[in-house]
Order: C-alpha cells, then sequence, then structure tokens
C-alpha cells in the first residue's frame, strides 16, 4: 500500500460518505421524495457513513506510515459495510447501490487477501441467505455472481499483475541499488589508495571529500576538513608566496568555466606552518559551477632534486668551458701565419680541429642556456639562421668521419 492509493481511497470515501449524508439530510427534512425511493438512506447506514467520513479526514491529514495500511483497511471495509448495508435496507439487488457495491469489489485486491477474503463471504453469505429463505432465484443468482464475483475476480487480475509488475520494479530498483553500492565502494577503495591528494566540492566550494592521502600531506583530518570551503583547507600562493585571488585560483577558474586546469608552480601551506609545492590538477564535475575535483601531490623534492640537477649542469658546464676555451685559443694561434708556418694538409686538419673545438664552447654553451631556461632565467629572443650555412656547418664536421668510413658525403643546397 503507497501513500497514493492511500490518500484515492480516503478521498473516495470522503466524497461517498458525504453523498450519502446529503440524501439522507435531503429526506429528513424535504420528504423523501425529493431522492426517490430507490436512493433512501437509512439511519444505520448514515451512522456508518458519518463514522467512515469522519476517519477518512482524518486519515487523510494525518495518518502515521506504520499505520497506513490498517487505517486503509479500516475506511474501505466501514465503506463496504456502508454500501451493504444500503443495499439490504432499500429494494434488495435492484437497488442502484449494486453500482457501488460492484466499483468497491473491484478495488478490493488492493487489500490482496485481507481484501478479497471478506468481499467475498460477504457476497457468499448472501446468496445463502437468499437461499434458505426460498427467494432465490436465477435473476437473483445472475446479479449476485455478476455483481458480487465478477468484481472480485477482476480485482484479483488487475491488482496481482500490478502487484508482480510493482515487485519486478522493487527487484530491479533494488538490485540497481546493489550495484551502485558495489561500485561505490570500489570507488572509495580506489580513492583513498591513491598516493594523490583528492578533494571534492560542490559549487560553493564546499568539500564534500577528501581521501587519506589529502589528509596526510594538507594535516587536516576528515572530521574537520568536511563541510568546509577549501580556501580554510587548501591554503594555496604563487611563487612570489602571495595568497591567490579569484583570478588566479585554478578552482575557482574550473568552477566558472569547466574546463581542467593543470599547475606546477603553486605552494600550499599545511595545518602545521610548513610550505609545500605542489602539482594540482583540477576537472569539472558535471555542468558549469557544479562542483570541482582536485587533485595533488607534494613536489618539494621533485623540484629540489631538479635544482640540484640544473645546478650540476651549470657548474659542469662553465668548468668544462675552460680547457674548450684554452684548446679553442691555441688552435688559433697555430692557424695565425705570424705565429706559425705550416703546411696546407697540416692546416686543414687545424682548422677543423679548431672548429670542432668552437662546436663544443657553442654545446656547453646550449647546456647553460638549457639551465637557464628550466630556471626561468632566459630570456627568448629568436632570430632568423641561414639554414643552408647551418647545414653546411654540420656536414663539414661530419666530413672527417665520412672519409675515415669510405662513406661519401655530398651536401648539394639548392638555389
Amino acid at each position: 500500500m503507497t501513500q497514493f492509493w492511500h490518500r484515492r481511497i480516503c478521498e473516495a470515501t470522503m466524497f461517498v460518505s458525504g453523498f450519502l449524508i446529503l440524501l439522507y439530510f435531503l429526506a429528513y427534512f424535504y420528504g423523501p421524495g425529493t431522492v426517490g425511493v430507490g436512493l433512501l438512506i437509512s439511519s444505520n447506514s448514515v451512522i456508518l457513513s458519518g463514522v467512515a467520513f469522519i476517519l477518512s479526514v482524518i486519515s487523510y491529514l494525518w495518518a502515521p506510515k506504520k499505520f497506513m495500511v490498517s487505517t486503509s483497511l479500516a475506511i474501505y471495509t466501514l465503506l463496504a459495510a456502508t454500501t451493504a448495508n444500503l443495499i439490504a435496507s432499500s429494494t434488495g439487488l435492484s437497488s442502484p447501490f449494486v453500482a457501488l457495491w460492484i466499483l468497491i469489489g473491484i478495488f478490493a485486491g488492493i487489500f490482496g487477501l485481507y481484501g478479497l477474503v471478506p468481499m467475498f463471504i460477504a457476497s457468499s453469505a448472501y446468496l445463502f441467505l437468499e437461499a434458505t429463505s426460498e427467494n432465490i432465484g436465477q435473476n437473483t443468482v445472475i446479479i449476485t455472481v455478476v455483481a458480487g464475483y465478477l468484481p472480485l475476480m477482476a480485482s484479483f487480475i488487475i491488482w496481482h499483475s500490478k502487484k508482480n509488475r510493482q515487485d519486478s520494479k522493487d527487484r530491479a530498483y533494488n538490485d540497481l541499488a546493489s550495484e551502485l553500492s558495489q561500485v561505490a565502494s570500489k570507488s572509495e577503495v580506489v580513492i583513498n589508495a591513491i598516493a594523490d591528494g583528492v578533494i571534492a566540492v560542490d559549487t560553493q566550494g564546499i568539500i564534500q571529500l577528501i581521501n587519506p592521502a589529502a589528509q596526510s600531506i594538507i594535516g587536516w583530518g576528515k572530521q574537520d576538513a568536511m563541510s568546509l570551503n577549501y580556501k580554510s583547507v587548501l591554503k594555496l600562493s604563487d611563487t612570489s608566496g602571495k595568497e591567490l585571488v579569484t583570478a588566479n585560483d585554478p578552482i575557482q577558474e574550473v568552477l566558472s568555466t569547466n574546463q581542467d586546469v593543470r599547475k606546477n608552480n603553486l605552494s600550499l601551506e599545511t595545518n602545521s606552518g610548513k610550505k609545500l609545492l605542489i602539482s594540482i590538477v583540477v576537472s569539472p564535475v558535471g555542468h558549469a559551477g557544479a562542483g570541482a575535483i582536485i587533485v595533488f601531490r607534494d613536489i618539494t623534492k621533485e623540484k629540489a632534486e631538479e635544482r640540484e640537477m640544473s645546478e650540476f649542469i651549470s657548474t659542469a658546464s662553465h668548468e668544462m668551458r675552460t680547457p674548450v676555451a684554452s684548446i679553442e685559443g691555441y688552435l688559433g694561434l697555430v692557424l695565425n701565419p705570424a705565429v706559425v708556418q705550416i703546411d696546407v694538409k697540416t692546416r686543414d686538419f687545424v682548422t677543423k680541429a679548431h672548429e670542432s673545438a668552437q662546436h663544443l664552447g657553442r654545446l656547453f654553451q646550449d647546456l647553460l642556456d638549457v639551465s637557464r631556461a628550466e630556471d626561468g632565467r632566459l630570456s627568448n629572443n629568436p632570430k632568423v639562421v641561414d639554414v643552408i650555412q647551418f647545414t653546411h656547418t654540420i656536414v663539414e664536421g661530419l666530413r672527417t668521419q665520412a672519409e675515415a668510413k669510405k662513406l661519401s658525403l655530398i651536401f648539394k643546397p639548392q638555389p
């Protein structure tokens, strides 16, 4: 029994009872002729109607869920008893209230056997009483079957099939709920097992989920962080140490634009006051402004290792440039006719060695430039390069190796 059908039964009882009470008072004040002999209401019937009306009104306005079925059955029983009394106290099976009995019988199946069995017994009792009084005839049997038994059969078919469909829906719902529960459990296990911090916020930025890794990184417990605004827990700042504003806050940006945001240059202040460098990825959930998932990790150690590597490369490049510059200088002196006199073949070899030394010096300079670029100390100043001349320099540097391997190295630039 659902609240929908409980209310419909109460409404139907209020309407029928109210109509019967109205008929009674019309005949009482204006005479029986105003309603007709077939619609005269007895005193017992109007008392039952009054009780049914009051109970249905009370139950409609206030009925605890645990008493809903019993209350509905009581109201239905009163309505059926009222109708039976009307039929018995009026013209019997020729009474117009037989139609009301048929309608009530169709809804008996909504209560299952509690509604079908009493209605069946009532119809059978009436048929038995007619048989014992020797007033039974063919018409009486036919009307009793049509008005008493056929509505019950129809009611059983209608409500039994409806109950089966409802049971099928309930099973499907329970299966779906069980499957969703399993998926939710698996998702929770996965989220809790992730080494990165995961925080979910709603459209107002209120924290709805925080995994153990996030709790460990920021130093906030789950019970303390839940239902707080993320800004109270994730105290983010830029590289200069300034607190983020709406314009450069990645979480606010995602809530506004519904687009993923990734940043590797933010600092996080933990609950203990420790500063951490973090990599953060913020992804939207659903439509714009519906919420966001924040995934972050501590990259302080990685950044420290990168700085150490950059410093090593910078120091090594500086140290190696000194002997390379020395080699380049001495080879330049050898190529100077005013200093040394050498034959043509030797000059060619020394020239190539001098160019290789210069190339090696440029490589070390490139390493320094890469190190500065990673640290943000190198400005970008693009310039036009003659590709033919640049390629020719590379080819000439490889020509000695090609000749040693007896390979023909041909450089033929297009005009």
